[in-house]
């Protein structure tokens, strides 16, 4: 004969389990695709305005009020008319690697923080970076672009995988 108590606790074990299996993936959705969104919410690279780089030559925050939906995550912008360049030709303005650290990816990690202010525009391409020395170091390595682009797949597979 089984013993009831021991099948309650077994019953609030797995409750609890599930519970907290559906809060990590609420309050992780950065991992829950390719695009960036830190720690918790779904927006794009700390809710910087990524045209920003290309036509200010700078960082520059982006606001809820000039959002878009792109790649399952919402983009920030620091006016319509960036928005409109971004919707229009988002390749063109979005971050490699889906906005993770540049370095990090050439190397086979994922760093999940970046620092907005630690970008390169390479060849045409955005690059972010956890910190101003690991932009240093991707940009001064030109294979390094070579070798994120290689190992770009196999982590994207991982981010999709845990979707």
């Amino acid at each position: 004969m089984s013993n009831p108590l021991a099948r309650d606790v077994g019953r609030t074990v797995a409750t609890c389990a599930a519970a907290g299996v559906a809060f990590l993936a609420q309050i992780y959705p950065s991992m829950a695709g390719e695009v960036n969104t830190g720690y918790f919410g779904d927006v794009a690279i700390r809710s910087y305005d990524p045209v920003a780089y290309f036509t200010d030559g700078k960082p520059i925050k982006g606001s809820p009020e000039w959002s878009y939906r792109w790649l399952g995550a919402r983009w920030y912008f620091a006016s319509a008319e960036h928005r409109a360049m971004f919707a229009s030709d988002p390749i063109k303005y979005a971050p490699q690697y889906g906005g993770h650290c540049a370095d990090g990816v050439a190397t086979g990690t994922i760093t999940t923080n970046i620092n907005p202010e630690a970008w390169r525009i390479i060849d045409g391409k955005l690059y972010l970076n956890y910190d101003p020395g690991a932009a240093t170091s991707f940009a001064s390595a030109p294979s390094k672009a070579a070798e994120a682009d290689s190992k770009w797949s196999s982590i994207r597979q991982v981010l999709m995988s845990e979707k």
